[in-house]
This record gives structure tokens, C-alpha cells and sequence, in this order.
């Protein structure tokens, strides 16, 4: 089953390699972007289109970032509370200790 999933993901990335290659291939004509004060670049129109995308992509990822890293500290935040909330009302750690290994587990003993 594993060697299915592992062969329908490459068919997949494959079939998404090609499908750029070919989009690549005949986009290649050559279109001109007016900035401002008279600058001009000439390129062809895949590395137009590739250029906006990543553009596009990074500045996403600039903007979201903030919201993110105060998201992922709130949520630490939360969780260290907890933990200290649990620890305190039971008196004793909540992190789960075994008493003997596991018999799948090869590093101990």
C-alpha cells in the first residue's frame, strides 16, 4: 500500500512537471512590462508570469508572518499555563512516564 501511495505521488508530481513544461514551452514569446519613469524590461512571458507568482507568494508570507508568530506565542503561552494549571491541581506532572518500555521500543534495556 505504501509503495502505491509512494508511486501515485510521483505519477502526480510528474504529471505537474510536465503540465509547466509545456505551459513554459509555449509561453516563450516575448512581452514588455512599462514601469514607471520610462524603465522597461523585456522577457519572455513565463518568466513574467513566474516572476508575479513568486512575487505574489512572498509577499503573502511577509504580511501573515506578524499574525502568525503572535499566534504561535499566544498558543505556547496557553499552553504553558496549563500545564502549570494541571501540575498544580494534581500535584504531579502531566506528562505521561511509563513504568516499563514499550516492547517496541528498542533503545531501552
Amino acid at each position: 500500500m505504501n509503495k502505491l501511495i509512494w508511486l501515485l505521488k510521483w505519477m502526480l508530481r510528474a504529471a505537474i512537471f510536465f503540465a509547466l513544461l509545456v505551459f513554459a514551452l509555449n509561453n516563450q514569446t516575448r512581452v514588455t512590462l512599462n514601469f514607471f519613469f520610462d524603465y522597461q524590461w523585456t522577457a519572455p512571458l513565463v518568466f513574467v508570469v513566474l516572476a508575479t507568482f513568486t512575487l505574489g507568494l512572498v509577499l503573502g508570507i511577509v504580511v501573515m508572518l506578524p499574525r502568525w508568530l503572535t499566534q504561535r506565542h499566544a498558543a505556547r503561552k496557553a499552553r504553558r499555563q496549563l500545564e502549570s494549571d494541571n501540575e498544580s491541581k494534581l500535584g504531579m506532572s502531566t506528562q505521561f512516564i511509563p513504568s516499563r518500555p514499550f516492547p517496541h521500543d528498542r533503545t531501552a534495556g
